[in-house]
């Protein structure tokens, strides 16, 4: 029977495949839900290419004889490769001494923080040193470049500058200026004519970080990639991009506060654990050599709710302000709990275990906490410091300003060692802490510093100056 409409036809959906950006994934059809590694709503459709020579007649053809025969590891030829300095001590600092050369480093961080001040001011460095730089500018104009090189007084004649986004004219470039380090700016916007997609897509970033990284090992340049992140601070494209580079480095730091931190989520030859500082000035990034007084500069000792912590951030301690406000809630109002540079589990967490072990009631209270100067602690050793300075705030008495606090919290109360407690506490003495709140089990105090040795959350209280303002108990 014929349609009232005329004949009708079946429209067939694209066969086109659908990659993950995530990890690479290759699905014959667009999901919610990547099928290899879960993640929501990330594939991505990719057009599909013919490749001469691909077919069953190819597929059982005999395999060619490879190009480089194996050998046995033993006589594999062993070649080291020094790092060399940069220049930026913060920067070497992360490195483990500086880039390796014929390396490839990926630097990824949010719009804005200031990823290419800092690999402008470090190819100023490197040129500076008689080193030749090449600096491929995929975003920006040469230029605006420019303007900014002069800013930041990192103009010098070994320094190159390609406003480019092909790759193929990225390796002639390379091949004219014959670089000692090249910096892309960004991957994501350099596109492979031979490759299907936009640029950006996952098939392009991966052709083209592919094709970048065989130029950088062919011909031993050092080469630094700028990588852009998601909304949860991952780097975006393909996980693919991670494993084939050597280092992988993080640039955070809040956009409102002048501090900026780097670190090596990944690293080929060398720790991870180092942590770069620096301080964002009208004349660039500056390092900061000292990072003992960078969070305390500013800080009101005489002030209630105010208890410093000394935390650890891969190998390097820092001295971070914790600050706590308790208020009387609004009648007929939830309490409010608002933490910033601190998780908010955490302070849930405390806050239950100072009402129920410490007796201090803070049911109806408003509690605000943050870690000052900008700071992010994620280290379970800040919990007394925590703890202290909420109930400094609920019962209006300040510790000492040469008192500090350091432990983990139990769900029992009980104060627990924290890793490399000793180079915290030197560290805290050099900057002029007297007086300390450890657990029992701490290391000997260094030279011109008392420890106050606490078993519970209740013995910290009372050293601290507050166990008299608790509550009885029941």
């Amino acid at each position: 029977m014929s349609h009232p409409l005329g004949t009708v036809r079946v429209m067939s959906r694209s066969q086109n495949p659908h990659r993950c950006a995530g990890c690479g994934a290759l699905a014959p059809r667009w999901v919610g839900r990547c099928p290899a590694c879960g993640e929501w709503n990330t594939l991505v459709e990719e057009r599909a290419v013919e490749r001469p020579g691909v077919g069953a007649r190819a597929a059982t053809a005999a395999p060619a004889a490879p190009a480089v025969a194996a050998v046995p590891i033993g006589q594999a030829p062993a070649v080291a490769r020094h790092p060399v300095p940069t220049g930026l001590t913060e920067v070497d600092r992360v490195l483990g001494g500086g880039l390796v050369p014929g390396s490839v480093t990926l630097l990824g961080g949010e719009p804005g923080v200031g990823k290419s001040t800092l690999l402008l001011q470090l190819l100023g460095r490197v040129a500076a040193n008689g080193a030749r730089t090449l600096l491929v500018s995929a975003e920006e104009s040469a230029h605006q470049v420019r303007l900014r090189a002069e800013r930041l007084e990192a103009v010098t004649s070994n320094s190159w500058l390609a406003a480019e986004t092909d790759v193929a004219e990225i390796e002639a470039h390379v091949a004219a200026t014959e670089p000692d380090l090249l910096v892309v700016d960004s991957i994501q916007a350099v596109l492979d004519p031979g490759a299907p997609g936009a640029p950006g897509s996952v098939t392009q970033v991966r052709a083209c970080a592919h094709r970048l990284t065989r130029l950088a090992k062919e011909r031993t340049i050092t080469t630094v990639l700028v990588g852009h992140v998601t909304k949860d601070g991952s780097l975006a494209g393909p996980r693919v991009l991670e494993h084939l580079v050597d280092t992988v480095l993080s640039f955070s730091g809040e956009r409102h506060h002048a501090l900026r931190l780097l670190r090596a989520v990944k690293h080929r030859f060398g720790p991870t654990s180092e942590l770069g500082l620096f301080e964002m000035g009208e004349g660039g990034l500056e390092p900061v050599a000292d990072a003992g007084h960078l969070f305390l500069s500013d800080r009101c000792a005489d002030l209630e709710g105010s208890v410093v912590a000394p935390v650890l951030d891969g190998r390097r301690p820092l001295l971070v302000e914790v600050q706590a406000l308790v208020a009387p809630a609004p009648p007929g109002a939830p309490p409010r709990r608002t933490a910033q540079g601190i998780e908010t589990g955490r302070v849930h967490l405390m806050l239950a275990v100072l009402d129920r072990r410490a007796r201090l009631r803070l049911a109806s209270k408003d509690v605000y906490v943050m870690a000052a100067a900008g700071a992010r602690i994620a280290d379970p050793g800040a919990d007394a410091a925590l703890a202290l300075a909420i109930a400094s705030s609920a019962t209006n008495r300040p510790v000492a300003p040469d008192l500090l606090a350091l432990g983990e919290i139990g769900l029992g109360g009980e104060l627990r060692l924290v890793p490399q407690m000793g180079r915290r506490l030197e560290e805290a003495a050099r900057i002029g802490f007297r007086t300390a709140v450890v657990p029992v089990s701490a290391p000997p105090a260094p030279e011109g510093m008392e420890l106050r040795r606490a078993a519970t959350l209740v013995d910290a209280l009372h050293h601290a100056g507050m166990g008299r303002a608790l509550a009885p108990a029941s």
